[in-house]
């Protein structure tokens, strides 16, 4: 019941079929993920793809940021989905949603943002969205996806629906990074923007009829 109401009110993530030809050029471009290194990003291929190809086949992690120099991540007092506090470093085993996080310019936030990755029974579910003082301040920018060791980290939550949110209570050192934009960004037309003081529960239930409506957004940097 719960993952057929968030069928109808968010969206899924994307079924993803890789070519023979891709899986052997991502397997040759994963053996360059160490020391932390930027991974080379003048690509044949769509980013985002290599990075779902990684979370599927890989033990990975990632975390989106606008820092692109990030050596160490250090844990800091965060909330968790649930609203529990928690000193950890964050990540998802979802790059899309990273990569939400590596565009979005935080610096040019003016209330609030809405976002999520959802697991459900057997899909997870997207949902953005961004208040309209924010949207009008144009709050997209180049970022950087970190990719992380997966096996220093452990889910926040257990149960049927969660957020797939991942936390290490540790300080932990990037496997590999890449760059992103926009362009990258799976929903970028599936951007939603809520009135600004808006009740969370009315951003969920109108979500989608806004996010279908949603122009193309740019980058703008």
């Amino acid at each position: 019941m719960i993952s057929f109401l968030l069928s109808i009110l968010l969206y899924s993530s994307p079924n993803t079929v890789f070519s023979n030809d891709e899986i052997a050029q991502f397997e040759e471009l994963a053996l360059t993920i160490k020391e932390g290194r930027l991974i080379n990003d003048q690509l044949p291929f769509q980013k985002s793809r290599f990075l779902r190809y990684l979370s599927l086949n890989g033990n990975y992690v990632f975390h989106g940021s606008n820092n692109h120099n990030i050596e160490c991540f250090e844990p800091r007092e965060q909330t968790l989905y649930n609203g529990k506090m928690t000193k950890a470093v964050f990540a998802s085993s979802d790059p899309i949603w990273s990569i939400f996080f590596a565009i979005f310019n935080r610096s040019r936030l003016i209330g609030s943002f809405r976002n999520g990755c959802i697991v459900g029974r057997s899909k997870k579910y997207h949902f953005y969205s961004i208040n309209e003082s924010t949207m009008k301040n144009k709050p997209w920018t180049e970022g950087m996806v970190y990719i992380l060791p997966k096996d220093k980290f452990e889910a926040s939550g257990h149960g049927k629906v969660q957020f797939d949110e991942w936390i290490c209570h540790e300080p932990v050192m990037p496997t590999g990074k890449l760059k992103v934009s926009m362009e990258d960004f799976h929903y970028r037309n599936r951007i939603a923007t809520h009135k600004d003081k808006e009740s969370l529960f009315k951003t969920w239930i109108f979500y989608k009829a806004r996010a279908s409506r949603s122009p193309e957004h740019t980058t703008t940097v």
